[in-house]
């Protein structure tokens, strides 16, 4: 349990109160440090599998908690937006879209473990959180982003819509995976 990746992804969750925090306070270096924060937790999402698996540091607590520690620390960001009106109204059909998502996979992943049933991360769902990650980052900076960077939003919501497009197609396979092992 102790170890560099699993005290990483710790530090990820840790991170999630300043994060919403600066998300909410409507300041310009607000959203810097929310922007900063917030990268930093997706390269640790990275860094700490990547480590764990080079140096042989993998552990049962890392393989619960990262997973783990991944959605929780995604579903905040995108609530948060909601909370903030960084989303607009209909920002939550793709918020919907991706928790529902992320429970499916979940509740798919807790149903089969005792069967032995594995569901791998595929190449597409690897795509969906790079455009799901890169989305985030944009909409994190709002109204601010838009002084460095003018198309902020449209990218913020062109990798949004991406990425809910590729939640769906993901969450369909896994459910049809777990559809065809149903009868195991």
């Amino acid at each position: 349990m102790h170890n560099l990746p699993n005290y990483m992804t710790v530090g990820r969750l840790l991170s999630l109160p300043v994060l919403v925090a600066m998300m909410l306070i409507n300041t310009e270096w607000a959203a810097w440090t929310a922007l900063g924060i917030y990268t930093a937790g997706c390269l640790t999402d990275w860094l700490d599998g990547y480590i764990a698996r080079k140096y042989k540091m993998e552990s049962a607590f890392g393989k619960f908690l990262d997973p783990v520690a991944d959605k929780i620390f995604i579903a905040t960001v995108l609530l948060t937006l909601l909370a903030n009106d960084n989303l607009p109204w209909w920002g939550s059909i793709p918020v919907i879209v991706i928790l529902s998502r992320e429970f499916l996979v979940s509740g798919l992943r807790e149903f089969f473990g005792p069967k032995n049933v594995q569901f791998p991360v595929s190449n597409l769902a690897k795509w969906k959180t790079t455009a799901q990650m890169f989305s985030l980052g944009f909409l994190i900076m709002g109204d601010w982003g838009e002084k460095v960077f003018p198309p902020n939003w449209e990218m913020g919501y062109g990798l949004l819509t991406i990425a809910t497009i590729l939640t769906l197609m993901t969450g369909w396979t896994y459910m049809k995976e777990g559809i065809k092992h149903l009868d195991e």
